[in-house]
């Protein structure tokens, strides 16, 4: 996945003299996880630019760059280390268009890694999503491999309006075939069916996509599994025309349960086809604790293949909601 995201960054370089990349240690080191390399030997160092440990300050920049006519993408090494220029992009980027009366576009592309399972313990391994997606004027994609992230990220380039694109680092060194090429550039906004089922949709997201599937291969029923890509704009029809098939939903969530995007997909589900379900949505999660360090207590953390089959049994076998796996230690 690290190359197809060097690939797509290089593809749209190509393709556009505007699109220029900066963050800590992309340039000569071509990225703390290889995901720029190759590009500043192609593109040069006006173009591929290293930058000091300051998130304000590049985050900042890239706002400016990009309301003046360029198309930055910028990397944070690890997306807490946004947290302290969540200003810049909330509410400066995220707001410039609608403040300039549709006058000023800020065509901006923030990447970052996500997500628990390397051991890079409690203050690297969140996913974050929550908070960006309850602020108006972002767009969030979620790479769950290497097609995804090619594809989701030529389009956020291309966009013109800041995105957010979280890239889970565990899935880096993940290999698939894939394409490159326009055809193989994915909107924003669309989900992807990864598997078709009959009994119940599992809507997943990053890293929870590829232990979705793995829950459903072998198991006793058909499950339909929705990779969502975008959360920012999600797709609801595609959700509800799953749904209206299986009559079953389960969010599997690499986030804790308290404010998950589960709550928001749930939630639209049932208040529109309340009448059609056969069993009360279901958010498959990871608890409300900080992220472990120790490996077994973080592979507990996370939800496994085998933990989300046993919930989805459950809801298939009961129609009702399944107690959380910590439930029991209460």
């Amino acid at each position: 996945m690290n190359q197809a995201i060097a690939a797509a960054l290089a593809d749209e370089m190509h393709g556009d003299p505007d699109v220029i990349m900066f963050g800590e240690d992309i340039a000569a080191a071509e990225g703390p996880f290889k995901t720029s390399a190759g590009l500043l030997k192609s593109f040069g160092p006006l173009r591929v630019r290293d930058t000091p440990i300051s998130e304000m300050g590049f985050l900042g920049a890239a706002v400016g760059a990009a309301a003046t006519g360029l198309r930055p993408v910028i990397e944070i090494m690890f997306i807490e280390f946004i947290g302290v220029a969540l200003d810049q992009l909330v509410t400066e980027a995220a707001k410039f268009h609608y403040l300039s009366r549709g006058t000023i576009t800020v065509p901006l592309t923030v990447r970052g890694s996500v997500g628990a399972g390397l051991g890079f313990g409690c203050q690297h391994s969140q996913t974050l999503e929550t908070w960006m997606y309850g602020n108006p004027g972002l767009k969030l994609a979620v790479a769950s491999g290497p097609a995804s992230a090619y594809g989701l990220l030529r389009s956020a380039i291309r966009d013109n309006n800041p995105v957010v694109m979280l890239e889970p680092r565990v899935l880096y060194a993940r290999r698939a075939q894939m394409e490159t090429g326009e055809d193989a550039v994915i909107p924003l906004g669309k989900a992807a069916v990864a598997r078709e089922g009959a009994d119940v949709t599992l809507v997943a997201l990053g890293a929870m996509v590829p232990n979705a599937l793995a829950a459903a291969e072998g198991a006793p029923w058909s499950a339909e599994v929705i990779d969502l890509q975008t959360l920012v704009p999600y797709d609801k029809e595609a959700l509800l025309e799953s749904v209206a098939k299986t009559k079953r939903l389960v969010t599997v969530e690499e986030n804790p349960l308290t404010g998950g995007w589960g709550s928001e997909i749930t939630s639209f589900v049932a208040g529109e086809m309340f009448g059609e379900l056969e069993a009360p949505p279901i958010r498959v999660t990871c608890p409300d604790i900080h992220v472990p360090f120790g490996k077994e207590l973080e592979q507990r953390y996370l939800p496994n293949p085998g933990y989300i089959a046993e919930q989805v049994g459950a809801l298939l076998e009961t129609g009702r909601r399944p107690p959380h796996w910590w439930e029991a230690y209460r």
